[in-house]
């Protein structure tokens, strides 16, 4: 995709059609075979043809013979009248038929012939027979038919390109999040300026309810922003000096001053429209088998027509009668619906997805999620938050509350992970430490300092040692018992006594639980992979209620596992943070790398979350069978349809006065898209 002009030309994109979507159902049916049957082709372009072909088909009709018959009455006669419907024919035949005779070369070109043979065909020998016909040849013309053939092609056709247009919609989208001008600062002077003159390291200003011009990190300000378009959440999220901010989110209330640290190409909307367009462009399976299938439609479809000729001649029909049964049979039996059923749904699954911060790369990978039986999750950074939090604490005399409240007054001025466990513990749990005096860290020990006139300490055992302070048997126990899961204890400590126990740890997502228990719901195993010590691993899993432990596990040995669970005859997804798991996300039957965050340019797995929120997981498992359920639900009808239609179309009913012409024939099968379309958009209503 062209990011240079949907990036820094983007004042450009809206008045014109980006270069990503010229071919929306190029991109839609995902380079079905070699060839492309709306390449060239757009929106607007059919809704022209078929409001001028309508305007030029009225007069045909009113000048022909089934309308006058249907109406009872007698067309106007004038010198020349005879060449109303021949004339205007020939005008709509080139006008509007040249789409469908363009696309049928190229078919041909690539000697896959499909739908735009059949129809180019059609219309082809409707036009030869009636202009044959004109020119003295015995027979009724078929320029009513051919006219109206051509009309509601078109119709179906433009319904088609909006539908598909609609689903890619996606990208134009998150094109448009970008704004055209930024607040460029130098010293406190304020610059506007194009997003595309932005460079690395300069300071924008971000007003109220402005978008965000660029990646960057907050300088100074406080605000909330408005991340939905990259998570699908809508809580805002809370910024602050030293936080990242992301390109095309909205800023709410306050004023942020931000550095730029990434702009045009390598901003994570950029890396996420790549993504998308590269999902969109990706094959499924279930594609392929469409596409298979209106190839044999097409065989089908024409061998039917010789046949049907053939029968009719020899039942003693006139070669215009024959030659009308054959123009409907090759209308009807077009692969219309069967060429849309597929990739309108993987169109709208990939747009759902994006929007609900579920970056699909490679469809394949969307569509095997339905049939796992194992989810693998990596446990550092992925069921955990990868950062050392508070888990449990014991108190004496005074409430917990309390405790960590004094706790992370000591703590606060501290560099040591532990210490900035204590004091975002606190923050967290909205405590608010009170101001400390006299700061000192003691090696190798903890810190002390002074709080409210209390001179307390805050370290693990070796302060307790070096102090000669013994704790309770109630302490005593806790920390034994914290100790067994692999969890480090610091004790809060003032007088020779230790007031309280902090058991510290890498603590777990509180997305966890709920994420482990729907994929239970949905009946699949749950595993946790790590090199974390058996301990630590195993208590991790029991909170969590994970089937299996995988514990110990060196980085390089991590995809040799995934292999083992695999030549078990599992269906396994693999979850991780796409950096040193690279290997297993490759490896696994569903690559899943999550906590991407902003940096979505994440090569190995099939599909990327943007939110570090391990639900996602299952939501993936919910759009993957929602999906799966739409294409089967597609494939039965566009397929079942013409079981019942092409016989029709040829006539075996005739005998009973059931005869379809041409135009009726266009449209059922324009009739049959239709449907196939609507049933692809009831996706969107799908919960994930």
């Amino acid at each position: 995709m062209d990011h240079d002009h949907a990036a820094h030309q983007h004042h450009e994109s809206r008045a014109h059609e980006s270069p990503a979507h010229k071919s929306p159902a190029h991109e839609a049916r995902g380079h079905a075979g070699a060839h492309d049957r709306h390449a060239g082709h757009s929106v607007a372009m059919f809704r022209e043809k078929f409001w001028l072909s309508l305007v030029l088909t009225v007069p045909i009709l009113a000048f022909g013979h089934m309308l006058p018959r249907f109406l009872g009455y007698a067309p106007p006669h004038f010198p020349g009248s005879a060449w109303v419907a021949p004339v205007l024919g020939t005008v709509v035949f080139a006008y509007g038929g040249w789409p469908f005779l363009q696309g049928a070369w190229r078919e041909l070109q690539d000697r896959l012939p499909g739908m735009m043979v059949l129809i180019a065909l059609a219309i082809s020998v409707a036009f030869v027979f009636s202009a044959a016909v004109t020119l003295g040849f015995s027979g009724t013309p078929l320029w009513e038919e051919l006219a109206t053939l051509v009309t509601i092609m078109l119709l179906g056709h433009w319904l088609e390109m909006r539908s598909i247009h609609q689903a890619q919609g996606a990208l134009g989208e998150l094109a448009k999040l970008l704004p055209d001008k930024a607040s460029r600062l130098h010293g406190e002077h304020v610059q506007e300026v194009e997003v595309s003159e932005l460079r690395q390291g300069d300071l924008v200003l971000v007003r109220p309810g402005a978008r965000v011009p660029a990646d960057g990190i907050v300088r100074s300000g406080e605000s909330s922003v408005d991340e939905s378009m990259l998570t699908g959440e809508s809580a805002p999220v809370k910024k602050e000096p030293g936080t990242k901010v992301v390109a095309g989110t909205v800023n709410a209330s306050g004023s942020l001053r931000v550095e730029v640290t990434g702009t045009g190409e390598r901003t994570a909307l950029a890396g996420i429209m790549r993504l998308v367009e590269r999902a969109q462009s990706s094959r499924s399976r279930a594609q392929a088998l469409a596409d298979r299938a209106a190839s044999w439609l097409t065989w089908i479809a024409l061998g039917a027509g010789v046949a049907t000729f053939a029968a009719w001649i020899l039942a003693g029909a006139t070669g215009a009668v024959a030659i009308e049964r054959v123009v409907t049979v090759l209308v009807i039996a077009c692969p219309h619906a069967l060429g849309l059923a597929v990739p309108l749904v993987l169109a709208i699954s990939t747009t759902l997805g994006a929007r609900s911060g579920l970056l699909v790369r490679d469809r394949r990978g969307l569509e095997e999620a339905r049939n796992l039986t194992t989810v693998v999750f990596d446990k550092t950074g992925t069921l955990t938050l990868g950062e050392h939090r508070v888990v449990a604490m014991r108190a004496l005399e005074i409430s917990e509350g309390e405790a960590l409240r004094l706790a992370a007054a000591v703590e606060h001025d501290a560099e040591h992970p532990v210490g900035r466990a204590i004091v975002k513990s606190a923050a967290e749990r909205r405590i608010e430490p009170p101001a400390a005096q006299y700061f000192e860290v003691i090696p190798g020990r903890g810190a002390s300092a002074t709080v409210e006139g209390r001179q307390l300490l805050v370290g693990g055992p070796n302060l307790l040692a070096s102090s000669g302070v013994e704790p309770s048997p109630e302490l005593g126990r806790f920390a034994e018992e914290r100790a067994g899961r692999g969890e480090g204890v610091v004790y809060l400590v003032e007088g020779g006594r230790a007031l309280a126990a902090f058991a510290v740890a890498d603590a777990v997502r509180p997305e966890s639980p709920e994420a482990v228990e729907r994929l239970h719901d949905a009946k699949i195993e749950v595993v946790m992979m790590t090199g974390d010590a058996r301990a630590v691993a195993d208590s991790v899993a029991r909170d969590l209620g994970i089937d299996t432990v995988l514990a110990q596990v060196l980085p390089q040995d991590k995809a040799s596992n995934i292999e083992r669970l695999q030549q078990q005859g599992r269906r396994v997804a693999m979850v991780g943070d796409g950096v040193n798991d690279a290997p297993a996300l490759v490896t696994a039957n569903v690559g899943i790398a999550i906590g991407a965050g902003t940096d979505v340019a994440v090569e190995a797995g099939d599909i990327v979350l943007v939110r570090s929120d391990p639900r996602d997981v299952p939501r993936i498992v919910n759009l993957s069978r929602a999906t799966y359920r739409k294409m089967v639900q597609n494939l039965w009808w566009a397929a079942g349809y013409n079981i019942v239609a092409i016989p029709l179309a040829a006539g075996v009913a005739a005998r009973w006065g059931i005869l379809l012409s041409p135009a009726m024939g266009a449209v059922l099968m324009s009739v049959s898209t239709i449907i196939v379309a609507i049933n692809a958009q009831l996706l969107r209503r799908a919960r994930l």
